[in-house]
This record gives structure tokens, C-alpha cells and sequence, in this order.
């Protein structure tokens, strides 16, 4: 990770813990739109939002799933897709993953993964990818908190999954009834009513699931 970023998480992020997640700390935005102007005025570049900076509902629902359930991961090797906070990656090896990997194509999402790891002592491999059109690698347990907020980034993300699950990995995802899931690819594990900065979601609480893919043809779930 660079420098650079590091010292841009370290400077508009606070390290807290995560509302639904508390065993958990995460460098969190005070401020979340003035931090999201800032990265689209004065820093404008070709990277993604500060989407790092924030315990989105997906992946606060699939973290407390995970510390609550450490039989799914246990002994496990983990990819955690578009990891943003790396707050899902801690939660799994927390709970005795073999590795894991976090992914993101925002260096400054890497950063924040990297010291959101050091900070809950958890080793997690924070890496700067986009894998979108290749496979999962040797994670036998693929994790995804919140990818399907646009149409093209949810076709995208679904053709991995779904090559992720035929290839044998368990595949799960938290998402808090955004519009661009394919609820009848998915089966359901669990929900909660999850805590979410009302300046970002325009509530306080969002109720959110935990859903597994289906690898075959697509079904109602519940």
C-alpha cells in the first residue's frame, strides 16, 4: 500500500468500532459527505468514492453473521470481493479462516484494509485487483458485502459469483435490499436490522440479509 493512502485514511478516518459489529474496529469517516466531496473535488481522480470508509449494511450484516456462525469459516480459505473497510475480512479471520483475501480496486480501500487489519490484529491480504472477469482463485469461501448498488457492477459481480460457486466455493452475500439483486439466484441465511448513517441511507436502520448462491438454474428464494 502506498504511503500516500495511508496517510489519506489516517487523516479523514477515525478508528471505532463498528455499530452492528463492535467487536470489530474499522477507520471510519466522522462526516460521511464531506469526506465524499472531498474525493470528488480537490483529490478528483479516476478512483472510486471513499466507499472504505464507511460500515455499509451488507457488510455489517455478513460480518455479525460470520462472528456469530465461525463454523462457516473455520479452517477456510476466504476471498472477500470489493472489500471496501476490509470489515468482513477481519470478521472471517477472526473467526479461524485458514487466509483470507481482500480485494479492491481503490488503493485507498487497500490502505484502509491493511491498518483496519492491524488495528483488530488479524492478518488479511489486502490486494489492489479488479477480478471481476477472472475467477476466485483457491478460495473455497467467497464473500461479498453490498455489490449489487448498480446495474453494471451487478452483472459483473454475479457472472463471478456464480463461477466462483460452480468451481466449488461457498458463496455469501449481505445486501440491504438493494435494487440490483437477483433475489431468485439466492437463498436466505439471515437478517437483521442493521444500524447505517442516515446521511448515506436517509434512515437509521435498514433491515439487511445474509444470502448463499445458488450455483444452478435460478429459484424463488425466501
Amino acid at each position: 500500500m502506498s504511503d500516500i493512502a495511508t496517510a489519506f485514511v489516517r487523516l479523514h478516518a477515525r478508528l471505532a468500532p463498528v455499530a452492528f459489529v463492535p467487536e470489530v474496529r474499522l477507520h471510519q469517516a466522522d462526516e460521511p459527505i464531506g469526506l465524499w466531496e472531498l474525493t470528488e473535488g480537490e483529490f478528483r481522480s479516476e478512483q472510486p468514492p471513499p466507499f472504505w470508509a464507511f460500515a455499509w449494511a451488507g457488510g455489517q450484516a455478513l460480518a455479525r453473521y460470520l462472528v456469530d456462525h465461525p463454523e462457516v469459516v473455520a479452517g477456510r480459505r476466504v476471498l472477500d470481493l470489493a472489500s471496501g473497510s476490509g470489515l468482513v475480512a477481519i470478521a472471517a479471520a477472526r473467526t479461524g479462516a485458514a487466509s483470507v483475501r481482500a480485494v479492491e480496486i481503490d488503493p485507498r480501500a487497500v490502505a484502509a484494509v491493511a491498518l483496519n487489519a492491524d488495528a483488530n490484529g488479524v492478518r488479511v491480504d489486502a490486494e489492489l485487483a479488479d477480478l471481476l472477469d477472472g475467477d476466485a482463485g483457491d478460495a473455497d469461501l467467497v464473500l461479498a458485502g453490498d455489490v449489487f448498488y448498480s446495474e453494471a457492477m451487478a452483472n459483473r459481480v454475479l457472472r463471478f459469483l456464480l463461477r466462483a460457486a460452480r468451481s466449488g466455493a461457498r458463496v455469501l452475500v449481505g445486501d440491504p435490499g438493494r435494487a440490483f439483486l437477483p433475489r431468485n439466484r439466492f437463498t436466505e441465511l439471515a437478517a437483521y436490522d442493521v444500524p447505517v448513517p442516515p446521511a448515506l441511507e436517509s434512515v437509521r436502520v435498514k433491515r439487511t440479509t445474509v444470502w448463499e448462491l445458488v450455483a444452478g438454474p435460478g429459484r424463488a428464494a425466501g
